[in-house]
This record gives structure tokens, C-alpha cells and sequence, in this order.
């Protein structure tokens, strides 16, 4: 993983120094709430319903044990003993008070880590594929562009102040696991005629109040054209982005309005006007780069572990875990393990920091001292012995952190909702919760198979509702908190934005019309046919029926 060099360390400890004079301004009046607010967001510092939070980077959701052991001191010392991990690869803290985050900033920067553009309106957190550089279908390791994307975005003069927040994600995989299509900027990697890599370059994708599914703007740019390509498309969106209504500032108008045809024209021409050798990285600097991501000290090993194989048989709790949480590693002998961090009836996403601990710990003994953060909350290990499995479990488990449900219906995504978040209109957490007791049989879990439930509590998205297989939208009516629902979301390679299923449903309600639609799935549903490709090959009418049926 990547390591900060003497600039990076530099630039950080002076945004901290920077920020810490912010900070002390605002406190002693020199600076009102409307003038500080720019100046918090651009270091990540939100101001909540009930205090501040702080949203922390974690570029392409890679992380260190180190680095993990600082978040977990910091929960500690300056929150209530926990973090929530986002749909953003980020972590953030509910809790901290205005006058400390300078402190928590200066722990962050002793760790290569910073909270610079995880808000406002600039290029955020670059995300990527949780399982990149591991992953059996990649083509290439996504991670060292992110890296390079990271470097030539942040504090870029022309793209600091934007008409909207902007976000890119990169994929190295066919099987599209960053959600590439429903990102300001999605790229797809995969290999030349030759062989050499290159970019499907997606624009205009997105959630939020107008979901769209990007547009591909070029099917193949070479690698070395793509920072010059990318600085083509932000000079046209800051061109004509719109800057006099916020809900209509995000590039997925600006394409919808011109049209992907008119839009990729102006960009091709843009980039035509570039002189690729000043925006395009120096091939050294792109070396020493892709060098911090060179593979680890792989053992040679048996492409299967006998005792893992066992182990499965013997152990009837800890083969449904390996059902569910182990993924297929590119190296014989490995394997990727997921960590949920939804328990049964827990917050999604929230981790305490004895368990942050832990994982840090696990991390340095059995992962190469590699986490990674995952789009759906949770939380993997990409380097693990097959033959370390069983004993990783038993430890897992002793820390709340063997729930072995990813994929399947209790692996919700939820954002904070009105429990935390000022532009909330209705809870996302206690729905989650009642609808993750609900299922919590596991042999039912497995029967329902492979669904993605997504929970926001407002048309912000945050929750990535209209990409759930079930989207649940929680909206205020009159007063009173409704659910909206959608069915048919999806944010893979096959991207699609779920339909409104009908009228909405209160709080007390909610749970029971999810289970009906899964009891409705289970009963039409042709053998071996997920939730998803049973509403494709049906639509909503079954599920409308028995939902929507007079009592």
C-alpha cells in the first residue's frame, strides 16, 4: 500500500496547522458559523443534528493495522468509543468536539491519514474495488491510479471549488464491484489489442434526487491519456456546470441536458486543446507508484488446505461463515475473508474501537497488515491463509465480528438518517435493525439467497436506495415518517436504478412489506433464480399483487 513521501507528510501537517488557526478563529468569534462552514468541510467537518462529525479519508478503502489502531484511539479519546464506516470507503465520527479536531487531525497525519476533501465541492475520496489487486476475475490492480488520481486531484487550483461534489470510482474487474456506472466518473479498466490497459471512461452517473446510470464517453483511452482525459471532462463540467441551482449542479444534468453525444464532443475537443506532456504524469513518478502495490511475500502453497477443508466439515457455523464471508483468491492457498460489521439487530456499519482493534491486530498477524473498507459498510481482509481460517473465525467471533451474512438479506446498507443527520426527513437505522431481527435465521438467510437491502432516510441517497435489489426510501408526510420502496436497484456491471413499487408504508409497517416481498420471491421464483433476476424476468406486478392485495 502506498506510503506518504516527504511532500505528503508536509502537506498534511500543514492543512492541520491550517485548520487548527480555523478552528481558533471560529471559537473566539473572528469567524461566524457561515463563514467557517467552507472552510470545515473542506477538512471533512460536518455540523450534524446533535454535534459536529468528521469525515476521515481512507483512499480506495486501504488501510494499515496501524492506521487502525490510531482510529480505534481516536473513537476513544474524542467520540463515544466507535466509528461508522461509510458507503464512501470512509470512516467517520459522530461525536468530536470543535475544539479538538485539530488534535484529531494531527493523530491522523501521524498515520499518513488526513480528512482534506471529504466534503464540499471538490473531487472526494477516489474509491475502487474492496477486493482489488486479489480478486480471481481482475484484469488489472485498480489501486495504483487511484493513488495518482488521489495525488493530482487534491487541492487541484481549478477543481477546488466545483458547482457540486464530484466522485470517481475505478474498477479492474469485469465484474464491477465499485459501482462504476452510478459515479460522477466511473472507470472501467481492461486490456488493449495488445494488452496493455487501458479506461471505459463513464460519466455522468449517480444517486441523489435525479438517479442516472452513466454514459460511456470513450470505450478504450489509453493509460497514459488519463489524467489529460479526466482534467478535459472537470474543465467542462466547471465550464458549464450549473452554478445557480445546487440541485441541478452535479455533470449527470449537465450530460442529460447536452446529451452524452454533444457532451463527449466538447470533451474530446478539450482534450485535443490539452498538451497531454504538461497534465500527464511523469512515467517515473507512475512507477514509484505502481511500486507500493506490488504484491506481498506470497507463501507457495496447495491451490486447497486439508485442514480448511476439514475444518468446514467438522465445524457446521464455521462453513456457513466460509459460505458467505470467504471470497476466491487470484493466489492458490489464499483467501479473501469479509468482515461483516452488521450483527443481528447492530447499526450497520458502526464498528466499537476494541473491535478496530482487533481487526488491526488480525490484520498484522494474518493479512499482511492490509484492511480494506468496503461500499457496503463492512470490512475485509484481502491476504489470508487458507490454513489460518478456522483459527481467524474462532477470533473473529470472540470479537462480535463473525456474523456470516454477506450478500444475503441482513447485510443492509443504511445512512445515519435523523438519528444523526440534519437533512434527514425519517430513521434508516431502526428500520435496519427490525428488518435484519426479522431474518435473523441464517438457513433462511442462505434460502433467500443473494439480496442487497439499501435504506436512505432522505432523497440524498446516501444510503444507495436506488441500487438496492430492495430500496427502501424513508420520507417525512405530514409529519410522520413514511418508507417508500423500490425494487430492482443494482450498482454492478449491469447497472440499474430500482422503480417505485407503489405507495409508501409508516414505520410499523415497513418490516412486514419487506418480508412479503421476499415471501413473494420465494414463491414464484425458478430454480437456482436470485431475488434480482426474478423481478428482471417478471417485474413489479407479483410483488404488487400480494403487497398491495385488499385485506
Amino acid at each position: 500500500m502506498y506510503r506518504y513521501d516527504e511532500f505528503d507528510s508536509q502537506f498534511v501537517h500543514q492543512r492541520v496547522a491550517q485548520f487548527r488557526d480555523q478552528v481558533d478563529r471560529r471559537l473566539s468569534g473572528d469567524l461566524t458559523e457561515e463563514e467557517f462552514k467552507p472552510l470545515r468541510l473542506m477538512n471533512g467537518l460536518y455540523l450534524q443534528l446533535h454535534a459536529y462529525m468528521l469525515r476521515v479519508a481512507v483512499p480506495y478503502g486501504t488501510l494499515s493495522g496501524r492506521q487502525m489502531h490510531k482510529l480505534a484511539y481516536i473513537a476513544d479519546k474524542y467520540d463515544r468509543g466507535y466509528g461508522h464506516f461509510t458507503t464512501r470507503q470512509n470512516i467517520q465520527y459522530n461525536w468530536p468536539k470543535l475544539e479538538e479536531t485539530g488534535d484529531i487531525l494531527e493523530h491522523l497525519a501521524e498515520v499518513e491519514m488526513h480528512a482534506i476533501q471529504t466534503s464540499g465541492n471538490c473531487i472526494r475520496n477516489t474509491t475502487s474495488d474492496q477486493w482489488a489487486g486479489v480478486a480471481a476475475d481482475e484484469v488489472a490492480d485498480p489501486r495504483p491510479i487511484c493513488e495518482i488520481i488521489r495525488q493530482w486531484s487534491s487541492l487541484h487550483p481549478e477543481f477546488t471549488f466545483l458547482p457540486r461534489k464530484f466522485k470517481i470510482a475505478v474498477t479492474g474487474s469485469p465484474n464491477d464491484r465499485a459501482a462504476v456506472k452510478v459515479h460522477d466518473i466511473g472507470l472501467r479498466m481492461h486490456l488493449g489489442e495488445s494488452g496493455e490497459p487501458g479506461y471505459e471512461v463513464i460519466v455522468g452517473g449517480g444517486q441523489g434526487r435525479t438517479p442516472m446510470i452513466g454514459a460511456t464517453v470513450r470505450e478504450w483511452l489509453p493509460e497514459k491519456d488519463l489524467l489529460p482525459y479526466l482534467e478535459a471532462i472537470m474543465r467542462v463540467y466547471n465550464l458549464f456546470g450549473r452554478r445557480d441551482n445546487k440541485y441541478k449542479a452535479r455533470i449527470k444534468i449537465l450530460v442529460h441536458e447536452l446529451g452524452a453525444a454533444e457532451f463527449t464532443r466538447l470533451v474530446e475537443e478539450e482534450f485535443a486543446r490539452l498538451d497531454v506532456n504538461l497534465t500527464a504524469p511523469d512515467p517515473a513518478e507512475v512507477e514509484r507508484i505502481h511500486a507500493y502495490f506490488a504484491p506481498p511475500a506470497y507463501e507457495a502453497l496447495p491451490a486447497t488446505d486439508k485442514s480448511f477443508e476439514l475444518s468446514k466439515l467438522e465445524n457446521r457455523e464455521f462453513g456457513l461463515w466460509v459460505r458467505s464471508n470467504v471470497a476466491t483468491h487470484k493466489v492458490d492457498g489464499y483467501a479473501i475473508v469479509n468482515i461483516s460489521l452488521k450483527p443481528i439487530s447492530g447499526i450497520p456499519g458502526d464498528a466499537s474501537a476494541d473491535q478496530m482493534r482487533a481487526v488491526a491486530d488480525f490484520a498484522e498477524r494474518y493479512s499482511f497488515d492490509e484492511i480494506r473498507v468496503t461500499h457496503s459498510q463492512n470490512l475485509v481482509l484481502p491476504y489470508v491463509r487458507q490454513s489460518d481460517l478456522f483459527d481467524l473465525w474462532m477470533k473473529l467471533r470472540a470479537a462480535d465480528l463473525a456474523t456470516a451474512n454477506i450478500g444475503l438479506v441482513t447485510d443492509i446498507i443504511a445512512c445515519p438518517g435523523m438519528d444523526y443527520c440534519s437533512l434527514a426527513t425519517a430513521r434508516s437505522i431502526p428500520i435496519a435493525q427490525e428488518i435484519s431481527t426479522r431474518f435473523e435465521n441464517i438457513k433462511r438467510q442462505h434460502d433467500v439467497g443473494p439480496l442487497q437491502i439499501k435504506i436512505s432516510g432522505c432523497i440524498n441517497a446516501c444510503g444507495h436506495h436506488h441500487v438496492g435489489h430492495i430500496g427502501i426510501l424513508g420520507v417525512d408526510k405530514k409529519g410522520k415518517e413514511f418508507y417508500q420502496i423500490t425494487l430492482g436497484g443494482s450498482a454492478d456491471e449491469n447497472a440499474s436504478i430500482g422503480k417505485i413499487l407503489g405507495p409508501g408504508f409508516s414505520g410499523d409497517q415497513i418490516t412486514d412489506a419487506v418480508e412479503t416481498i421476499v415471501d413473494t420471491y420465494l414463491a414464484v421464483r425458478q430454480a437456482g433464480e436470485t431475488f434480482l433476476e426474478t423481478y428482471r424476468r417478471l417485474g413489479a406486478s407479483p410483488f404488487k399483487e400480494t403487497l398491495y392485495a385488499p385485506a
